[in-house]
């Protein structure tokens, strides 16, 4: 199919902007809200059922797009696949809905068209309001023009990107599951030290451990804490690359981190307190609703200041600390302080105490399967 065939139209034409449909007052209903939108993901993470009250209302196969700073920008778009047939759900009155235009448009290239980079940067810029709630003007988005293909050509591309992201989506849930069996064989050994039952245990200030095992802190464990920082967002030249990525505690969700939202370049770097971190590091949010959480880093990469990086002398000792964490997160979360916003502190961090094995248990075969999830 040669690109001649492509038309430029106006979106409007192609696209139905929030489609009326019916939903009673009261009507108990699945509600997706905006933190059920993971940033560049197709996927909905789930829903809850709420009463409803006004809201957007949508279908399965409808795209939900952010339309307030920062969730547009951050990628909060998503596909609607969760309701059953013809059932209608709502959400966040901060939602456009795009739905497709009988014969004119497949919902799932209106997805891909949706979080495109044209598409995106002709909403972003559209953006007005006061500094931290600026919306996009779906007046502007409908009266744009840009070039379709044809039903047929829609359709192909949608297919071929819906089987990559399908691919993602099947990776994404290996990873998950290796994650929790990684957890599991960590807990044996070192909650519960089942392989050690046979040998002596002796007493400290955090229970009975086998013995010539101890009791330090995080400080000691690793090599070196640091925090991260932001460059200026009024400076473009900051943004404007992709030279390093650059992590937000929203993307540290007791997990791993295989990749960043957005990205800095080598001057906002040189001109902030943003530091690259190493492969393997430990991230922790130390601020809001998400402080707490944590995540291990498999690429090279900066973060915000709300990030607390541990850095470990060696992979091992590093998942071995993140696995510890992980194992010990409620007690974490319960020393974040603060009325209106719960915070942690490097400081608070670095005076954690762990149980700390004999470095041969640390340097044993196990760590070497566990380093493969």
């Amino acid at each position: 199919m040669s690109c001649s065939e492509w038309r430029e139209v106006k979106l409007e034409d192609i696209i139905q902007f929030n489609s009326r449909e019916n939903i009673v007052k009261k009507q108990i209903a699945k509600k997706i809200a905006m933190e059920k939108l993971k940033p560049f993901n197709k996927t909905i993470e789930g829903y809850e059922y709420a009463e409803f009250k006004g809201g957007t209302k949508f279908r399965n196969g409808d795209t939900l797009l952010a339309r307030i700073t920062p969730c547009l920008e951050n990628g909060k778009t998503a596909q609607v696949s969760i309701l059953n047939e013809d059932e209608v759900g709502f959400g966040s009155t901060e939602y456009i809905v795009l739905r497709e235009k009988p014969n004119k448009s497949v919902n799932d290239f209106i997805y891909y068209l949706a979080i495109s980079p044209r598409f995106r940067d002709i909403a972003i810029k559209s953006m007005i309001g006061t500094s931290g709630r600026q919306r996009v003007q779906q007046d502007v988005l409908e009266n744009t023009s840009i070039p379709i293909p044809p039903l047929s050509e829609q359709k192909a591309i949608a297919a071929t990107l819906s089987c990559l992201d399908d691919k993602i989506e099947l990776n994404n849930r290996i990873n998950k599951t290796l994650e929790e069996m990684a957890q599991v064989i960590f807990k044996s050994w070192f909650v519960d030290f089942e392989p050690f039952q046979d040998g002596e245990f002796e007493d400290s200030e955090l229970g009975r451990i086998p013995k010539g095992w101890r009791v330090g802190t995080i400080g000691e464990f690793v090599k070196e804490m640091k925090n991260g920082g932001t460059p200026s967002r009024k400076n473009d030249s900051y943004w404007n690359s992709k030279d390093v990525p650059w992590i937000k505690t929203g993307e540290i969700k007791n997990s791993l981190i295989i990749e960043s939202e957005e990205y800095i370049s080598c001057e906002g770097l040189k001109n902030s307190s943003a530091k690259v971190l190493p492969y393997n590091s430990i991230l922790m949010a130390m601020y809001g609703a998400t402080a707490g959480q944590i995540g291990l880093l498999k690429f090279k990469a900066s973060t915000n200041q709300a990030c607390c990086a541990m850095i470990c002398i060696s992979a091992n000792k590093a998942v071995f600390l993140y696995l510890y964490l992980l194992a010990n997160q409620s007690y974490i979360e319960s020393l974040a302080v603060g009325a209106a916003q719960q915070n942690l502190s490097k400081d608070t961090i670095s005076k954690l105490r762990l149980i700390i094995p004999k470095d041969e248990v640390i340097e044993t075969a196990i760590f070497d399967e566990l380093k493969k999830f």
